[in-house]
């Protein structure tokens, strides 16, 4: 994929704050495929402006603006100004998000959850890059992890709601088996008609039931799941090669052209900011 000279992207993770995985970045010529991430995804929008889809509609994020977005919710990201965005970004695990909450003995009965995609909140949104700039020039662990603090409580406080955590079970056996053997099978997965056999249902109720329970049809959880364990192997240092082979990725290119058009860094980018090279 060519980069225009116009893009910047600077990916680290900030030590200071458990690890939390940050860019800061500017796209003209980036678009974001579809894909989720395990956690949670919080920008605010520096210049320009971004257009994404989320939750079945497409949404605008203007400069100031903050995009929220919930742990293994699909969506896409684009440009929607000719001279692209410039964003910082936060990639938090829940338990960055949770472990404040239970810190500050806040009672919750499951994970924060946000239901606005764009949000406008100058104060949250200067709380946040205030702590992305601090965080990017290294300052120091204790003004780190304060300002976090402080961040996060007054974004859920103002923009979250509460929603109990699915109980055992609650997902269908069939697809939690066939998540199973996907999971296992990820360099060599089966086919439709296989993982229809090995769970019981036929073919087409199978596909129905797998994309009610997941919002993704096989094929494209099954691609979602191997750039997450993709995320996996790079931050155990595992060289982009082995990385592509070990998935069942046709060759190392392919792995660099799904991973940036997901995440918006090369695998090499991504494995270097977390190894500390």
């Amino acid at each position: 994929m060519k980069t225009s000279p116009l893009e910047q992207t600077r990916f680290w993770q900030a030590q200071a704050l458990g690890d939390i995985e940050m860019l800061h970045a500017r796209y003209v010529q980036q678009r974001f495929a579809p894909h989720v991430h395990e956690g949670y995804v919080i920008t605010i929008i520096e210049s320009g402006a971004q257009r994404f889809w989320h939750r079945g509609s497409e949404h605008l994020a203007p400069v100031g603006s903050m995009v929220l977005i919930n742990p293994d919710e699909l969506h896409t990201g684009a440009k929607a100004h000719e001279q692209g965005w410039r964003y910082r970004g936060y990639y938090p695990d829940t338990e960055r998000i949770t472990g404040v909450l239970d810190e500050l003995e806040l009672k919750r009965c499951g994970l924060p959850i946000f239901d606005a995609s764009v949000i406008q909140d100058p104060q949250l949104a200067r709380a946040f890059s205030g702590l992305h700039c601090s965080a990017e020039h290294d300052a120091s662990a204790l003004e780190q992890q304060t300002a976090w603090r402080e961040a996060v409580l007054m974004l859920v406080q103002r923009h979250a709601r509460v929603r109990g955590t699915p109980l055992p079970g609650h997902e269908p056996g069939a697809v939690a088996r066939a998540k199973e053997l996907l999971d296992s099978l990820l360099a060599c997965p089966p086919s439709l008609e296989q993982l229809a056999a090995e769970v019981g249902l036929s073919p087409f109720h199978f596909a129905r039931v797998f994309r009610q329970a997941t919002g993704l049809p096989p094929h494209a959880w099954l691609k979602q799941r191997r750039l997450g364990r993709a995320r996996e192997m790079l931050r155990q240092d595992c060289p982009p090669l082995t990385v592509a082979f070990a998935l069942g990725f046709s060759d190392q290119s392919h792995l660099n052209r799904q991973f940036k058009q997901a995440y918006g860094v090369t695998p090499g980018e991504y494995r270097r900011a977390c190894s500390g090279h």
